[in-house]
């Protein structure tokens, strides 16, 4: 079947029933007749003489087909709602919206001064940014969610290609009263008879701190765990541990808060961050203009 058979209406009510795992969801979504949303997946069933859901009797669950439907579904109608949304900026004088998925490290140290400096060349140019984890960044792009993530090398990242954004540094950050404080620099070993605070277990800084300790034969013994830069300085503030961030995090709130930091003398101290897309033939110009300016060759 083409894709001139499938009615958009129709593949989004597909959509949000199967995210609902419920017609009647989808229906109360999509302010429509539960009887409307079952009869237009039914006529895509009958087109397709497949079944996309199990009906039960507390709602849908959907078959292999109907997942591997999904997939496509989903990404025809977000291609469908970019192009929409794109031409309407045009219409209104802008020259296009780019969708960055980055990492934390990202967010925070390099991405304002440099989207800052990118609009004063490209005014009319919009950012969608969503700040989330290396992982969740390169899923991002391979779910056709964004145009452009940016992350960090340690997450697997195959799929996508690949160019080199920045690299950032590695830092202990401690109370200031803390026994590590006023050394030169220390090893992770150092560090690991302390308690840690860390950030959430998906993301790839706090992996590769866990992994650095289990080639030591030892782990982190992390007391607390936060979502966010943010959280993590305001629990070494109080006391609660130490932990391993970012120097371009650290360093503008040396002074001015009860913490201090050392240098991490270790060889995975330097990151790479990375900008990853999945086609560049796919790309709009405004994403290639992106890219040049942030990652220049």
């Amino acid at each position: 079947m083409s894709l001139s058979h499938y009615n958009l209406l129709s593949l989004r009510l597909f959509i949000s029933a199967f995210e609902c795992r419920s017609i009647a969801g989808a229906a109360k979504a999509n302010n429509i007749a539960a009887s409307a949303v079952s009869k237009r997946i039914s006529d895509i069933e009958t087109r397709k003489r497949v079944s996309l859901f199990q009906r039960q009797r507390d709602g849908i669950e959907p078959t292999p087909a109907g997942q591997a439907f999904y997939r496509q579904a989903r990404l025809v109608c977000d291609i469908l709602t970019r192009l929409d949304a794109e031409i309407s900026d045009y219409a209104e004088g802008a020259q296009g919206v780019v969708r960055i998925y980055a990492n934390s490290s990202a967010v925070t140290q390099f991405l304002p001064d440099d989207l800052a400096e990118f609009n004063s060349h490209y005014p009319k140019v919009r950012f969608d940014l969503h700040e989330g984890t290396s992982g969740q960044s390169v899923n991002s792009v391979l779910n056709g969610s964004a145009d452009l993530a940016i992350f960090s090398e340690h997450v697997v990242h195959d799929a996508v290609l690949t160019q080199v954004y920045r690299r950032d540094t590695l830092m202990v950050v401690m109370p200031k009263n803390h026994p590590l404080s006023g050394k030169a620099s220390v090893t992770l070993a150092q560090t690991l008879s302390y308690d840690h605070v860390g950030l959430q277990d998906d993301s790839s800084l706090q992996a590769r701190v866990r992994s650095a300790a289990e080639l030591l034969g030892q782990t982190v013994r992390t007391r607390v765990n936060v979502l966010s830069f943010e959280g993590v300085r305001r629990m070494i503030e109080a006391g609660l541990g130490i932990s391993i961030l970012p120097q371009g995090v650290v360093l503008p709130y040396i002074g001015s808060a009860n913490i201090t930091a050392v240098e991490l003398d270790e060889t995975w101290a330097t990151r790479t961050l990375l900008i990853g897309y999945r086609d560049a033939a796919s790309l709009t110009q405004t994403c290639r203009h992106l890219i040049e300016f942030l990652a220049p060759a």
